[in-house]
């Protein structure tokens, strides 16, 4: 209905947005018109948008392979992003609907206040990569001050941050593996003592591995890889009759393969306990906990660069060209409104 038919019959006139806007299950958001939000209630705020990272859950809903995909369509696509307030107040939130257009609608009491200095596309990044490095190694891994940390496939952009968060919250020695050697390389500068390369033999990797564990027992594992990396790691760990030191090894992610061979053996002659970390795994307490202080502070070392995290940026025009687009190792595609 037009404008003009809408003042005709006395009706609210539809005020319209731009926005990424799904229309079918697998194919690309597009670039159009969409109803702008409206607050049904004194709970729900109007937020103007101005960034959102695209992650792999949003991915996954939009091509309908996640558990919470989307079951109505047209949608905006997009479930959290950082804006502005009505009084101008810049903050992150999640979204009570989707946030890659120019405005969406947030919990009035569910929104962190960003710090002056922080680049909108990094503190778009940092929430997401930041549950799956912070509370791996908090909450699951129980992190201890002296305490040796080895994170499995710490190139992409929650491993990067999980190796400078392992470092900020009291490890003693940070051990990275990952593939990409340009990648690696990079990580030592970030917190890393040690870098092992997963391109070269297995035998060597076992071996370094086990090396390590000898003269400087690893206490914690985090794990963003599982598949055959995760297997090595927990062959490095067997123990040989004697006793030995407690480690706990997380599961956060699983990018070389949802399954792995676990002989009973490894778990009998070793002190390991495996654990994973996700939504599933935390408390209400915990992810109070996350929002209401880990987050915060995360915030407060980006903006004062003591944390690194790398974003490639798009505008929003170009969601249906870049949706699908890899980006380089380590960084997050965000796009801006």
């Amino acid at each position: 209905m037009t404008p003009d038919a809408a003042k005709s019959r006395n009706l609210p006139e539809t005020r319209h947005m731009l926005a990424a806007v799904l229309h079918q299950l697998g194919q690309p958001p597009r670039y159009e018109d969409f109803p702008d939000p409206v607050p049904q209630n004194t709970d729900e705020l109007l937020l103007h948008v101005r960034a959102a990272s695209i992650k792999s859950i949003d991915k996954l809903r939009a091509g309908g392979t996640h558990y919470a995909s989307y079951t109505k369509l047209p949608v905006v696509v997009g479930i959290d992003g950082v804006g502005d307030l009505e009084d101008g107040t810049r903050v992150y939130a999640q979204g009570l609907t989707g946030m890659i257009g120019e405005k969406a609608l947030i919990h009035k009491d569910r929104y962190v206040v960003l710090p002056s200095g922080l680049d909108d596309s990094i503190a778009a990044t940092l929430p997401n990569a930041g549950m799956g490095a912070a509370m791996a190694l908090l909450s699951r891994a129980e992190l201890r001050k002296g305490e040796t940390v080895l994170i499995n496939g710490a190139t992409g952009v929650v491993g990067r941050l999980a190796v400078q968060l392992a470092k900020h919250y009291g490890a003693s020695t940070v051990i990275a593996t990952g593939r990409n050697p340009r990648s690696l390389d990079q990580l030592t500068a970030l917190g890393a003592d040690e870098v092992l390369s997963l391109e070269q033999e297995e035998d060597a990797v076992i071996k370094r591995l086990k090396e390590i564990h000898h003269h400087s027992p690893i206490h914690i594992v985090i794990d963003y890889l599982w598949g055959r990396p995760a297997e090595l790691i927990l062959q490095s760990l067997k123990g040989s009759g004697a006793f030995t030191p407690r480690v706990r090894m997380v599961t956060v992610g699983s990018m070389a393969g949802e399954n792995i061979t676990l002989p009973s053996g490894i778990l009998r002659s070793s002190a390991i306990e495996l654990l994973g970390s996700g939504i599933g795994s935390l408390s209400e307490a915990e992810m109070a906990y996350f929002n209401g202080q880990v987050l915060p502070e995360m915030f407060q070392l980006a903006a004062a660069g003591q944390l690194q995290v790398a974003t490639e940026k798009a505008g929003l025009k170009d969601i249906e060209r870049v949706w699908n687009k890899e980006v380089g190792s380590g960084k997050r595609l965000v796009i801006t409104i």
